[in-house]
């Protein structure tokens, strides 16, 4: 344990170098290669790399950031390893909301829905799934199946009923940074304010970590700090799937595989999977735009997340 501590500040700072290397990557690699002279020479490649690419891997950045923040937090706060805001309906939510103001409002105000529809999916889960102050993993589980049923059934009526909208839906659905621009960034941007604020309670979700009990009698306001970190999670997943659309499992394997990395204390826990979840959906989408002709990149973060989970998922029963 104190031989991680000494060596998480060197973690962190590896993980922001490799953020930036892996930005600057993601801005270079595409479909139409740009050379470094030909920003000089040609406005189409200057218009390609500052109007497209940069906003669009800056957003992925975010939204990566945000949902390994938010997977981080509700994994500490149920004490679960399979909590995720994709997993217990935080996601579906948030994708109800925005879907909702695509439908309704030809997608005005669809940062605000989608995080009602997170926020109120997230707490509907909590209270379901709880049991004496406790979250089993099974109940958590078929708690966020069953909300994600109902969802689902949700927005299938609300595609059924969209018209023009339905492709629009559907794309957006899959996860993916097609159409991004500055002002999506600019949407984005609060998710670093709800990280910031999730980030303030780790020494919180430290002693949680004991039990609820020690922590009440160490000055922990349990059911507050439960309350105020499932807002700022939710506030975090409901931006990140306006922004975004509906993406997978980011905040699934980051925290686990940064826990084994540089421990599980939160002051350097939070920091840690926030820079991995951006570098590995910065990769993803540099990825799906340059060999698989912009495939929606919900599509691949699911792929290799799901056997991910099911390993866990066997992991756990094992044990």
């Amino acid at each position: 344990m104190t031989y991680m501590r000494r060596t998480a500040p060197i973690i962190i700072l590896t993980l922001i170098c490799a953020l930036l290397i892996s930005m600057a990557a993601a801005v270079a690699l595409g479909p139409s290669g740009i050379s470094f002279g030909s920003l000089f020479t040609s406005d189409n490649a200057w218009m390609i790399l500052w109007e497209i690419r940069v906003p669009r891997v800056i957003a992925a950045a975010l939204v990566g950031c945000g949902l390994a923040v938010a997977g981080t937090a509700m994994q500490a706060l149920f004490r679960n390893p399979m909590a995720d805001p994709y997993i217990i309906g935080t996601s579906s939510g948030g994708a109800l909301g925005a879907t909702l103001a695509i439908v309704l409002f030809a997608g005005t105000g669809r940062p605000v829905l989608a995080f009602a529809g997170a926020i109120g999916a997230t707490f509907a889960v909590y209270f379901i799934a709880r049991r004496g102050g406790k979250i089993p993993v099974e109940t958590l589980l078929l708690s966020g199946v069953a909300l994600a049923t109902l969802l689902s059934a949700l927005l299938s009526f609300l595609m059924y009923t969209a018209g023009r909208s339905l492709h629009q839906i559907m794309f957006w659905l899959m996860g993916g940074f097609w159409n991004i621009a500055w002002n999506d960034v600019g949407v984005a941007l609060p998710i670093l304010i709800g990280g910031a604020g999730i980030y303030l309670f780790a020494r919180d979700l430290n002693i949680l970590a004991l039990n609820e009990e020690d922590a009440t009698h160490l000055g922990v306001n349990v059911e507050r700090t439960k309350l105020i970190l499932l807002a700022l999670s939710a506030f975090v997943t409901g931006i990140a799937v306006a922004v975004a659309g509906s993406i997978g499992f980011i905040g699934l394997i980051t925290p686990h595989v940064m826990r084994l990395i540089v421990g599980p204390d939160h002051r350097f826990l939070f920091p840690a999977a926030a820079l991995a979840g951006a570098i590995l959906l910065v990769w993803a989408d540099a990825l799906t735009r340059t060999f698989t002709s912009d495939m929606p990149v919900g599509i691949l973060t699911a792929c290799f997340g799901a056997p991910f989970f099911i390993y866990l998922l066997r992991s756990r029963t094992k044990s």
